[in-house]
């Protein structure tokens, strides 16, 4: 299978398709953090090259429900907000059969339409509530029960940690610390959501 995975710098989404035997290249403005196939630059000069598959993870600055509460007294924000939207629009619009569109949950639910599923890390074995909305073309919802032998990866676990911005004076409901880290590291997918992406999407 050919694999475009837009926006994506770390290379964690396209090496688990790459390790599974499938033609995967990863895409962004930034250069890949680990070595393999990439292209640095805009999506849309590859975006029809004849994929098969294409997972995109589109820029949330400004469509999360974090930064939302700016665009009333932020007139440029709010313009970047429309922007950002048509831009995942058009990545839904491009002609690849099988298309997923990762964002957390925010602007895109409202303003466009609801996602076709919501995964948090938790659900996939790695202890973090991060709630991730998923838009699905041509492709099912991600497994993620404990007695799925076909998918061992995918086992629950207990949510130890909220995975928030380093900015941010939440406390949360667990016992636990808060996980917080930088906007680069947040943009990252989750190994255990990577690996039941190209498990399930990839058997497709």
């Amino acid at each position: 299978m050919k694999v475009l995975i837009a926006c994506e710098f770390s290379g964690i989404v396209r090496d688990q398709f790459i390790e599974r035997g499938h033609d995967a290249v990863s895409c962004d403005l930034l250069p890949t953090e680990k070595p393999g196939p990439h292209h640095q630059g805009d999506v849309f000069d590859i975006i029809n090259d004849g994929w098969d598959l294409m997972i995109a993870h589109p820029p949330c600055t400004y469509l999360s429900s974090a930064g939302l509460h700016w665009n009333n007294s932020r007139p440029e924000r709010k313009i970047k907000t429309s922007e950002a939207c048509t831009f995942v629009k058009s990545l839904m619009d491009s002609n690849i059969n099988k298309i997923a569109i990762e964002n957390p949950v925010g602007y895109l639910n409202t303003h466009w339409k609801k996602p076709t599923q919501i995964i948090n890390p938790f659900q996939f074995g790695e202890a973090y509530l991060k709630k991730t909305a998923l838009w699905l073309k041509n492709l099912p919802k991600l497994v993620y029960y404990n007695n799925n032998a076909a998918f061992g990866c995918n086992l629950i676990v207990k949510p130890e940690f909220y995975f928030i911005s380093s900015g941010s004076n939440r406390r949360g409901q667990f016992s636990t610390s808060n996980e917080k880290r930088n906007k680069k590291e947040r943009s990252k997918t989750f190994n255990g959501i990577a690996n039941a992406m190209a498990e399930q999407w990839g058997a497709e």
